[in-house]
C-alpha cells in the first residue's frame, strides 16, 4: 500500500483530501507547509507527496526542489490554483509527476494517483535490478561478470531510457534478443508491449504485410484488415531480427517509418502516426552486408545510433559456470527436476569447448542433461556422445577466460612471468591428457602448493588429490 503526504496550508482543505485519498485504500498523513512536508518526508518516506504550490515558509516549488536533492523515489503530484498553469508547466519540468487544479476534481486526482503508484513500482523494480545487477552480474535475461559482459551491461543501462535506435551485432546463439529485451525492459516503454519478428523467417511477399500491416482487399487474401508489428508495439519496442534478411523494398519503406513516425499500412489511404522504439538485430557484419548490397546504407545508419556486439561465448568462457548454473534452476522449475549443479570433471569440459553455436548450444546441452540426469549433479554422462566434435580449447588459449578474482594478488605475480605458466598441445591431445599436463604445470608453476593450483584450476583440493592419485596410480602400472 503506497503512502501519500497531504501538503496544504489551508486546514480543512488539508483535512478533507486527506480523507478522501485514505478512502482510495491509501495510506496517508499531513503537513501544513513545505517544511514540515520536508520533515515528513524524510521521517515517514512517503512514495507520492500532493502539496499545493502557494504556502509559507517553504512553497511547492522549492519542496519539490528539496526533495530531489534528497534522490529519492517520490512521486510529486502540484495542486494549482486557477490562472496558474505557468507554475504547473514549470513544476512539471523539474520534476513533477503531474499537476492538478483546484477545484480538485476526485475523478481526475485518483486517475493520477494510479499511475503515479504504477510508475514508483516499477522505478523500484528498476532500482532493484540494477543492484542485482551490481552484486550478481545479471541483468534481466543477461548473466555475466567478465569484462565483454560488464561493457556490455553498462551500455545497455546507459542508453535503455532514451528512445535512440539500436542496432545489436553478434554471431546466432550469443543473445541479441536478451539484450533487446533487456533494452526495453530498463526503459521508460517497459509496461508496453516488446514484439520480436525474425525477418529471414518471414516470406518476401508477406513480409511488407508483417511489419506494416494491411487493409482489407489490399491483395488476393487479405479479407480483414490487420496491424502489423509497428502498430502491435505501440509506445513499446519493436525487435526486427536479421534485418539484413529484409527485402530492398521494404527497407526502404522501413526508413521512411523511423524518419517520419508514420507509416502506411498496404491498401491505406492515409498515413497512422506510431510511436514505437526499434531495435534491429544481425548475426551479419552490418557493413559487409553494406557493401554487398543487402542492407541499405542509409538504413544501417538511421538504426546504428549505438551498437552492442554481443560477443561469442569462447570469448568469455569464464562466465559458463554463473549461466550453466542459472539454466539449470529454469530447467529443473521447467521440468520439474532437482539437480543441484555440475561436477566439476563436467564444468573443465564445459569450459574448454568452442561452442560454434555460442549461448543456445549451451542452453539445449544443458537442458538434455537435467532431463536425463533428474536429480544430483550433473556429469560427463550426461552430455551427448558426439559431444565435442566440433573441436577443443586447450587451456593456454587466449579465448579462455579463467576466472582469477580469488586467487591472492601475490600468488598472481608469482605464478605469471618467466614463461613457464605455457602448456602446449599437438593437434590429436585428448581430453584427459590436456588436462593431466595442465595439472601438472600448474603444480609446478607453484612449487607444488596444491591448495594455490586448486584455486587457479577452479577445482576444489579433494578434486585435485583425487587427480594426483589416478596420475601415480597409472605411473607406477606403466
Amino acid at each position: 500500500m503506497n503512502k501519500v503526504l497531504i501538503v496544504e496550508d489551508e486546514p480543512n482543505a488539508r483535512t478533507g483530501l486527506a480523507e478522501l485519498v485514505a478512502s482510495w485504500g491509501y495510506r496517508t498523513d499531513v503537513a501544513g507547509d513545505g517544511l514540515e512536508g520536508l520533515e515528513k518526508i524524510q521521517q515517514w518516506a512517503p512514495s507520492i507527496v500532493i502539496t499545493d504550490l502557494r504556502m509559507p515558509r517553504m512553497d511547492g516549488l522549492e519542496l519539490l526542489d528539496r526533495i530531489s536533492e534528497l534522490q529519492t523515489k517520490v512521486a510529486v503530484i502540484m495542486v494549482t490554483a486557477q490562472g496558474s498553469i505557468e507554475s504547473a508547466v514549470e513544476a512539471m519540468r523539474i520534476g513533477a509527476y503531474d499537476f492538478i487544479q483546484k477545484p480538485i476534481d476526485p475523478v481526475r486526482l485518483r486517475t493520477i494517483l494510479q499511475n503515479a503508484s504504477r510508475q514508483v513500482g516499477a522505478d523500484l523494480e528498476l532500482e532493484i535490478t540494477r543492484r542485482r545487477l551490481k552484486e550478481t552480474g545479471v541483468l534481466g535475461p543477461l548473466i555475466g561478470s567478465s569484462t565483454s559482459m560488464k561493457d556490455i551491461f553498462e551500455l545497455i543501462e546507459r542508453i535503455a531510457p532514451s528512445n535512440v535506435s539500436v542496432l545489436i551485432t553478434g554471431e546466432s546463439g550469443t543473445g541479441k534478443e536478451l539484450a533487446a529485451r533487456a533494452l526495453h525492459d530498463l526503459s521508460p516503454r517497459r509496461t508496453k508491449p516488446f514484439v520480436a519478428v525474425n525477418c529471414a523467417a518471414i516470406p518476401e511477399t508477406l513480409i511488407e504485410s508483417e511489419i506494416f500491416g494491411h487493409e482489407k482487399g489490399a491483395f488476393t487474401g487479405a479479407q480483414e484488415r490487420r496491424a502489423g508489428c509497428f502498430e502491435l508495439a505501440e509506445e513499446g519496442t519493436l525487435l526486427l531480427d536479421e534485418i539484413g534478411e529484409m527485402p530492398a523494398a521494404t527497407q526502404a519503406k522501413l526508413l521512411r517509418v523511423l524518419e517520419d513516425r508514420k507509416l502506411r499500412r498496404l491498401g491505406a489511404k492515409a498515413e497512422t502516426p506510431v510511436d514505437v522504439r526499434v531495435i534491429a538485430a544481425t548475426n551479419k557484419n552490418p557493413q559487409t552486408a553494406v557493401g554487398a548490397g543487402e542492407l541499405r546504407g542509409d538504413l544501417y545508419y538511421r538504426l546504428n545510433v549505438f551498437n552492442i556486439h554481443m560477443p561469442p561465448l569462447r570469448d568469455h568462457l569464464s562466465d559458463i559456470p554463473s549461466i550453466a548454473q542459472s539454466m539449470i534452476e529454469d530447467m529443473n522449475h521447467r521440468h520439474h527436476c532437482t539437480v543441484s549443479g555440475l561436477t566439476d570433471t563436467l564444468m573443465a569440459r564445459l569450459m574448454h569447448y568452442p561452442w560454434p553455436g555460442n549461448v543456445r548450444e549451451l542452453r539445449n546441452t544443458i537442458e538434455r542433461a537435467v532431463i536425463l540426469a533428474g536429480s544430483g549433479a550433473l556429469d560427463m554422462k550426461h552430455l551427448p556422445a558426439n559431444f565435442g566434435e566440433h573441436g577443443f580449447i586447450p587451456p593456454s588459449h587466449t579465448a579462455f577466460q579463467r576466472p582469477v578474482p580469488q586467487v591472492p594478488p601475490a600468488f598472481r605475480e608469482s605464478a605469471s612471468g618467466a614463461g613457464n605458466d605455457i602448456v602446449e598441445l599437438e593437434v590429436g591431445t585428448t581430453v584427459d591428457e590436456a588436462e593431466r599436463q595442465l595439472i601438472l604445470k600448474t603444480l609446478e608453476s607453484t612449487n607444488n602448493n596444491k591448495t594455490r593450483a586448486a584455486e587457479i584450476l577452479g577445482i576444489s583440493s579433494k578434486t585435485l588429490q583425487n587427480k594426483l592419485k589416478e596420475y601415480a596410480s597409472a605411473g607406477d602400472e606403466a
